[in-house]
């Protein structure tokens, strides 16, 4: 499954994605949107866990424009709803996803990282909008993912001005969950992805499918569906085997 352009790492129950456009800053073009699409439709069985990552000091700083430009309206909204797909995918397509982030994390690049469950961000990193800046608008999916993240108002200003976010304010914005220092992001992705892997599958699944959709819903819907996921939960083999770890005082082992 791997290409030149998206080096896969398998170990266990890790896969790391290497997004690898040397050049280029990782820029997002089709050759890559469609690697990551082929890796999340059809993921490796026994990998529960995925860290994404680029090369030469950046992330990923978004839409290779040089592609943009030459597309017409229609295929550029063709397009952005690839883009919505491929996001949806790596959001709910039921493995854990951690980010290592450094360098640029610009535009589409932000969209990407939003999709993750876990973000790690180096001293380096740089969140960015410039869409607007440029003439043109989000595609990725900025305004339901980063927008959630920061509010509508903030990431209203972001675009307008351009702004520039640190790793440190983007960990108090909640663009990353860690900011770490230059060259600890890997070290770090691994051993949250290693505690992650450890998790009962059946866990895990609920809380990446579950928590953002129960956000979108009434609080009455919400609940409900809360209930669904711990009752579903809590009558597994791996349910019993958590509750006969906590009583005997050691780690669980689950399927």
């Amino acid at each position: 499954m791997a290409t030149d352009i998206l080096k896969i790492d398998i170990d266990g129950p890790i896969a790391t994605l290497t997004m690898n456009r040397p050049g280029k800053r990782n820029a997002m073009c089709e050759e890559l949107l469609v690697a990551l699409d082929g890796f999340f439709s059809a993921p490796p069985k026994d990998v529960r866990v995925v860290i994404l990552t680029g090369i030469e000091g950046h992330y990923c700083s978004g839409l290779d424009l040089s592609e943009h430009v030459h597309r017409s309206a229609e295929e550029n909204l063709y397009h952005s709803r690839h883009w919505h797909t491929v996001m949806d995918k790596i959001q709910f397509g039921g493995l854990a996803v951690v980010s290592a982030m450094f360098g640029a994390v610009i535009g589409g690049g932000l969209e990407l990282a939003a999709s993750t469950h876990v973000r790690i961000a180096e001293a380096s990193t740089i969140f960015q909008l410039p869409e607007g800046r440029r003439g043109i608008f989000v595609g990725g999916g900025a305004t339901a993912r980063v927008g959630r993240l920061l509010g509508a108002d903030r990431m209203t200003e972001m675009m307008l001005t351009g702004r520039k976010y640190s790793a440190d304010e983007g960990l108090a914005l909640g663009l990353a969950h860690y900011s770490v220092g230059d060259g600890e992001a890997m070290a770090v992705a691994q051993s949250l992805a290693g505690k992650i892997a450890r998790n009962a599958p059946l866990s895990n699944y609920l809380m990446i499918q579950s928590i953002a959709r129960i956000n979108d819903m009434s609080q009455a819907d919400g609940l409900f569906t809360e209930s669904l996921a711990a009752a579903l939960s809590q009558t597994t083999p791996d349910a019993e085997e958590g509750l006969r770890a906590f009583l005997e005082k050691r780690a669980p082992k689950f399927r």
